[in-house]
């Protein structure tokens, strides 16, 4: 019996068949991707030269961009330097308007007592002689304090000297180390016994002893001394009697113990003056020139200009207590012209006195 042979439909030339197809396909697919990559670069290749160059354009912008940012940081900082000079500007061409005014209204003020000034003076000159004539037989009273002068001079100042309350305010102020800007810096680097030596600063002693020695001895006194503040000679504030030789001396010896210093605050004088209760009769004023500040010092230290000087006058006169006379003695400091004028002004107003000392007064 013959034993069939099984038939499958896998044959080897099936499967041959089916491998060639497959490997075609396969062959297509690499020829077909291939053409497809040769014709995508060729088309991205023309924009990837415009991507760079629009990169390119871009740094470029970029570039521009922060030249142009930095051109207006500088714009800005220009215009706001410029605003500055210009409020600068504004504030000093305002201050030269005050300037001109206030030299106007004093050139003016000045020709109306220049007849007044005149007649002043004939008046002076009148009671010199009268007081001249009788000096020969006038009693010299009793001076509690001694006071050594030049031989015989005979000290005829016009000072009122009279009063139950006599107020003497002392500029202690670097200004009275000398009568010239250079003197004052030169003396103030000195060691400060040599600064307490100082030929002006000595006459204002001398000074002060002088009225100290004149004052009546049944009143009271007190002396201050001002520069940037105001303060007694004495350690309790009040009134001092002028019978005590003691208390005289105290000041006087106190005040010989100082160095002047510091700005000159003549607003701090008055202040002191108008809160002391009671109130002083009299005022004796020791000065070189108009206050450099007012109640403190200013924040930005600079010139202090004229009229900037003569405001920091009127603030501080307007701390005064009314009805009380002012006795101003002026010594001499340079650049300060309106200084005499202003004092003097103020002993009209207040019916006091007004002497520009000497070198070799008292």
């Amino acid at each position: 019996m013959v034993r069939r042979r099984s038939f499958s439909i896998f044959s080897l030339s099936f499967l041959d068949s089916i491998s060639c197809g497959f490997g075609a396909v396969i062959l297509l697919f690499v020829l077909v991707n291939a053409n497809a990559a040769r014709n995508r670069d060729e088309l991205t290749k023309d924009l990837r030269g415009e991507v760079s160059k629009i990169e390119v354009e871009i740094l470029k912008l970029e570039k521009e961009k922060v030249l142009a940012r930095n051109a207006l940081e500088e714009v800005v900082e220009e215009t706001a330097e410029t605003q500055g000079l210009s409020r600068e500007i504004i504030r000093l061409i305002e201050e030269s308007k005050e300037e001109l005014a206030r030299q106007d209204g004093t050139t003016l003020a000045t020709k109306e007592h220049v007849n007044q000034l005149k007649t002043d003076l004939l008046s002076l000159e009148a009671g010199i002689k009268r007081l001249k004539a009788g000096a020969a037989s006038e009693d010299p009273g009793e001076s509690l304090l001694a006071f050594a002068g030049d031989g015989r001079r005979q000290y005829l100042t016009g000072l009122q000297l009279k009063g139950a309350r006599t107020l003497i305010l002392v500029d202690a102020s670097a200004s009275m180390l000398g009568e010239t800007v250079v003197d004052v810096l030169r003396i103030r680097n000195l060691p400060r016994e040599e600064q307490k030596s100082a030929p002006k600063w000595i006459q204002a002693r001398r000074t002060v002893d002088w009225l100290l020695s004149q004052i009546p001895s049944e009143g009271e006194f007190q002396v201050v001394v001002y520069n940037q503040t105001a303060a007694s000679l004495f350690p309790k504030v009040g009134w001092a009697s002028a019978g005590d030789s003691e208390l005289r001396k105290q000041a006087s010896e106190s005040l010989a113990e100082m160095v002047p210093e510091g700005g000159t605050s003549l607003f701090q004088a008055f202040t002191f003056a108008g809160a002391m209760s009671p109130p002083p009769d009299n005022i004796i004023l020791l000065a070189d020139g108009l206050p450099t500040m007012s109640a403190s010092a200013p924040t930005i230290r600079k010139r202090v200009s004229g009229t900037r000087r003569v405001n920091y006058f009127d603030e501080a006169v307007r701390q005064l207590p009314g009805h009380i006379p002012v006795n101003t003695l002026l010594f001499y400091m340079e650049g300060d012209p309106m200084a005499a004028l202003s004092y003097w002004r103020l002993a009209v107003k207040t019916g006091g006195s007004f002497l520009s000392v000497t070198q070799d007064w008292p």
